[in-house]
């Protein structure tokens, strides 16, 4: 079998499983003290592609940061309604799931699943997903964005590791092996 890239989802959450406040607020999470950059410098070294959908791709650009955070990454971003290419970002308009199947056997690094729920719910619904790290806050939003939507499907995960980053706790699974 071919060597085949991983799609990690690496992502941080509220301890009740929020990804942001309702009004798309990621305030919450600079009032933690973390270590560093919690992990993220070492992770970002892992990957060659980013993956993300509309949404989180408007919010990154209403930042409006000197420079793109996925600078020198291929970055695809799903949208309905977009399509092309811009110094930035591949706009596709197709389904997700071949195309995120054709990344995985396309030579490379590790895929970063960097955020939108409808996305990782897809991802999700199709066990694509190969790993989930997933760093939580210590902090109670009572609501928000979820980081799984209800009715996502349920996927059992195998722990690898948890590391500490100060406030912060990061939880690092891997989907379990398919029992025959």
């Amino acid at each position: 079998m071919p060597y085949q890239r991983k799609l990690i989802l690496f992502i941080a959450c509220s301890l009740d499983g929020y990804i942001a406040t309702a009004d798309e607020s990621l305030d919450w999470l600079e009032s933690v003290e973390g270590e560093g950059d919690n992990g993220y410098a070492a992770f970002y070294e892992t990957v060659d592609t980013v993956v993300m959908g509309r949404k989180t791709c408007d919010w990154i650009k209403k930042l409006n940061l000197t420079e793109f955070p996925y600078a020198g990454k291929a970055c695809y971003v799903f949208s309905r309604t977009r399509s092309g290419r811009t110094d930035e970002v591949t706009w596709v308009n197709e389904d997700p799931v071949p195309f995120i199947n054709r990344l995985k056997e396309a030579p490379g690094r590790n895929i970063w699943l960097v955020g939108g729920g409808n996305l990782l719910q897809a991802m999700t619904a199709h066990d694509l997903v190969d790993e989930y790290i997933v760093t939580i806050a210590p902090v109670i939003l009572g609501g928000g964005i979820p980081l799984f939507p209800t009715g996502t499907r349920t996927v059992n995960l195998e722990l690898v590791s948890t590391k500490s980053f100060n406030q912060f706790t990061e939880l690092h699974y891997k989907k379990m092996a398919e029992t025959p």
